[in-house]
This record gives structure tokens, sequence and C-alpha cells, in this order.
């Protein structure tokens, strides 16, 4: 009976997890994130270069995006002014996460879209903090 239980909680648990999305071009970076939010309780798809962005959208559904600005394909930019265009991308929080520090940077990333803005090297725990709120705003 316990056992039963369990896989009922268990199936329940992974219908709640959240998808994020995670473009980001360094293969460790790419690695290291995507094994941390799995660790936290996400459900991670990661891309190495914005090519197949907009399918894996369609297919994967995230509820979130992590997006490098610095990608080998395409400009992070650009990406972002493409995802404005779709009448139902631009519900989908992104949060920027790049090397670039300028505040010019920031500021253009968030006129285009994105929600928040990190600096990379990140703070484990800052990201963290700032998925989970911008989820919290998300399902309201």
């Amino acid at each position: 009976m316990t056992a039963h239980l369990l896989t009922i909680n268990q199936q329940v648990h992974l219908h709640q997890l959240k998808r994020i999305l995670l473009i980001e071009d360094n293969d460790v970076n790419r690695m290291l994130l995507s094994d941390y939010l799995g660790y936290c309780g996400y459900h991670v798809k990661s891309l190495s270069n914005g090519a197949a962005l907009f399918s894996t959208i369609e297919n994967f559904q995230p509820d979130l995006m992590l997006l490098d600005l610095k990608l080998p394909d395409v400009d992070g930019y650009w990406l972002l002014e493409q995802i404005q265009q779709h009448s139902y991308l631009p519900k989908i929080p992104i949060i920027v996460v790049s090397a670039f520090a300028f505040k010019a940077d920031q500021e253009r990333a968030i006129s285009l879209g994105a929600r928040r803005y990190l600096v990379k090297p990140i703070n484990l725990s800052a990201l963290m903090m700032t998925i989970q709120e911008e989820l919290a705003c998300h399902c309201i």
C-alpha cells in the first residue's frame, strides 16, 4: 500500500514539474546549469544554439527560458525580437544569463522582452530565487 501511494505522489509531482528551456552555447555552463536545475526539481531542455529554438518551444512548451545572448549561430537580441513577434511567446518569462555586463546591454535585453538579466558568473542562489519569482508571477 505504501509503495503504491509513493508512486501516485511521484506521478503527481512529475506533472507539476516546471519546464525550463536553457539556451547556452558553453558546454560546461550548459551541463552545470542543466544538472543543477534538474537537481532542484525542474524539467530542463537545453540547446547549444538558437537554430532550433522555435521548434523546441513548440514541442517542449517551457514555463520559463534562460537565454545566453552570445550564441554561435544567432544574436540573442535577435532571438528576443523574434520571440516578441509571436503572440503566445512573450508570455513565457525570459531570464537573460549573459557575460555582457554593461548597463546598455541589460537595458536593451529588457526593452526587447527579457524579464530579468543576470550577469555571469551567476550566483546559483540568486538564479533560483529569480526563477521562483518569475514562475510565481507567471502563474498568477
